[in-house]
Formats: structure tokens, sequence, C-alpha cells
């Protein structure tokens, strides 16, 4: 038998991007092991079956895939994990009035921690998956996160919590194609989902309706708070802070004159702050749980030159950054948004050049360097 350059567990979901990229890498001389993993049961999650990603049809398009490349194909049951690390968190973030992003959650608990730790008890060199995004190490040795070469399919921000021991042992086969090139490629190759859709939604609420899934997954009913204008004005009643995300306007459901905007989520107090959307732009924020990839982290008070991203698919705007001090140093005036850093780490303050619209707690801010990713952080607090 020839000698590969080792092997891969590759996460398929069923999607082309995934299939695409085992083909690439047993194309490359890889020995890969094709994986799914089931996240959750649709009827637990009160979702039609075959309407988002982990339906059997999914399952049944990366085995036929597996099969067509000749590998193995596994199914690993991590519903238990996603129960906990993704929608437990989701929930719990919500709850405290902030607004997360669960395919964060999933990459550093499932596909690049128990995915990871699965893979190196069954003999894996490397994961791999169909993320758009690149990895290359720089003159001393140090693993870089970069963008991909298709901007537009970029997926870096949702993978900055990744360790140098994650990227040391990740393939990223994707990273400088475009997404017409890969539905080219898988079609050449005569896979049966060339064509297929991606998902553009939460895959445990498809429909876009979180407070539903919250409330399923909880077993818990909400109760209605107060709209209230910053000076403390009674704007009427809302349906209860898990209903809202800042900057929201459509279905507020208030007689308030004008067009007004969700400015701040208190969750003590069950109230949901309305303004103007002038009142939404932030000159600076706070983040916690900070991770540093392309360089270790800076002395306190040290100002580094960056651009950053405070939602995933935004346009970057200049910042400087730093660190302002350990979380305890400012825990203490975080306010109803702080959801206690149970780390310890360093809180970093990211200061924007010009004003950032709608800077959401519970989302990430994201730095880079060019394209180089150069770390990030969940949002503690935006400061206006």
């Amino acid at each position: 038998m020839s000698k590969t350059k080792g092997r891969v567990l590759v996460a398929m979901s069923g999607g082309v991007d995934s299939s695409v990229a085992a083909y690439l890498l047993t194309q490359a001389g890889y020995e890969c092991i094709g994986v799914t993993m089931r996240l959750f049961d649709n009827s637990d999650a009160g979702i039609p079956v075959g309407s988002t990603c982990c339906s059997l049809d999914d399952v049944e398009d990366a085995k036929e895939a597996s099969r067509r490349l000749g590998i193995k194909h596994y199914v690993f049951n991590f519903t238990d994990d996603f129960k906990r690390d993704v929608i437990g968190r989701f929930a719990d973030a919500y709850m405290r009035g902030e607004t997360p992003n669960p395919c964060i959650d999933c990459n550093r608990h499932l596909k690049f921690g128990r995915l990871y730790e699965r893979a190196k008890q069954l003999g894996c060199d490397f994961i791999a998956t169909g993320h758009y995004a690149r990895i290359c190490r720089d003159e001393n040795g140090r693993y870089l996160l970069k963008k991909a070469v298709d901007e537009t399919k970029d997926q870096s921000y949702v993978l900055y919590s990744m360790t140098q021991d994650e990227l040391a042992h990740t393939l990223f086969p994707l990273g400088e194609l475009t997404k017409k090139q890969v539905r080219e490629i898988a079609a050449k190759i005569g896979f049966s989902n060339a064509k297929k859709q991606e998902s553009q939604d939460i895959c445990f609420a498809p429909d876009g309706n979180y407070a539903a899934a919250i409330e399923r997954y909880t077993g818990k009913t909400f109760p209605p708070g107060r709209f209230i204008s910053k000076d403390g004005k009674y704007l009427g009643e809302n349906k209860g802070i898990i209903h809202y995300t800042i900057g929201q306007r459509r279905g507020l459901g208030t007689s308030a004159s004008g067009r007004i905007y969700v400015l701040e989520k208190r969750a003590a107090t069950n109230e949901v702050v309305l303004g103007d959307e002038s009142e939404l732009y932030a000159g600076a924020l706070l983040a916690r749980d900070f991770n540093w990839i392309s360089r270790e982290e800076p002395e306190k008070g040290e100002k580094i030159r960056v651009s950053v991203r405070t939602r995933y698919r935004q346009r970057e705007t200049g910042a400087y950054v730093y660190v302002a001090g350990s979380s305890d140093e400012y825990k203490g005036s975080m306010g109803d948004n702080n959801s206690g850093n149970k780390d310890n780490k360093a809180a970093v303050r990211v200061e924007f050049d010009e004003p950032v619209r709608a800077v959401a707690p519970g989302q990430s801010a994201v730095l880079y360097d060019g394209d180089i990713v150069v770390g990030g952080g969940i949002i503690d607090k935006a400061i206006y």
C-alpha cells in the first residue's frame, strides 16, 4: 500500500462544500474517513423532517459522496453535546440579554472540540471541514488563520476561537477556491449534491424564531416586560427580552411614533430600551474570552492597529485594540450585559475609527490585519 500524507477525519454535512473537501484531500494523497455529526433530532427541535441540516437526506448525501470516493463513512451522535454546548449556551445568552452566534460555539465545542478529540482517538493526524478559510505558518512557526480567497464566502469570522494546536491539525481544502469552482468540481465528479442549496439560518431555528427555540429548550414561558426610552419613559409592553435584538426595528409592536429601534436589553428588569437610529452607533466596545491567534496577548496598555468586524459578513472598520485589564477589574461596570467571565481572561477594548452601528453584547468582535485573523472575543459591552 502506498504511503499517504496522513489520516484525515473529514466532517461531512452532506453539502457540496464538505464533499468536495473530501475529494480534494483524497486526490492529494490523504487517507480520509468521512464523518457526519448528528447534532439534534428534528422532532425534538419541533422542525419538520428534511427542512434543515442534520436530516436523513443530509446523512444519505454524505454517505453517497463517501461511497463515490471509496472512503469509510460514520455517523457520530453528538446530540447531548450540541444541546448543552450550543443550544444551551444560546438560550442562556439570550436570557442574559445578549445576542449570541451559535455557529461560533458549534465550531469551538463540536467541530474543533468533540470531533477533534474523536479524531485523535481514531489515530487521525488531521481533521478537515468545508469551511472557506486558510491556514499557514509565519516565519516563527506560528500558525495563522487567514481569510479565504473568495471573500464573499469567507468564514474566518466564525473560526477565531481556534487554538494553535487545533490549527496545526486542521485542513481547509476550499480556502483557495471560489464557490463557483467548488460546484464545478462537484458536477464534474458527479456528486448528487452539486447544486444543493446551502443553509442560511440557524440550524435548530430555521424559521428564524429564536424565541420559540429557547422556550422549547428551556420549557419556560417568558413574561412580557416594558418598552422604555433612555430616560425611562414607558413606551408600551414588550413580549420578553428573548424576542428582540440590538438594532431591531420591525415587529416591535409599540405605538411609539417615528422610526424607533432596540438600543438595549435589560435582563434584570425585563426592559427593552428604544430610541432613534442615531443612538445605535458605538465608538468602542469591551470584549471577553479573547483568543489571540497571530500573536501573543499584548502587554497591558499596548495599542495595536487592526480592522474589526462585530457581526458576520459585516464590513470591517479600522480600530485600535488594547488589553484593558483582567475581567475582575472591569466586571463591576458592565451592568446587566455582563455575563460574568468565569475564565478571568483579560478584557480587551476596541476603539473604532468611526462609529459602528448596532454593536450587540453576545456577538463576537473579530480582529484582522489584512487577511490574517489577529484574534477575537465575545462583546460584553458597547461604549457610546
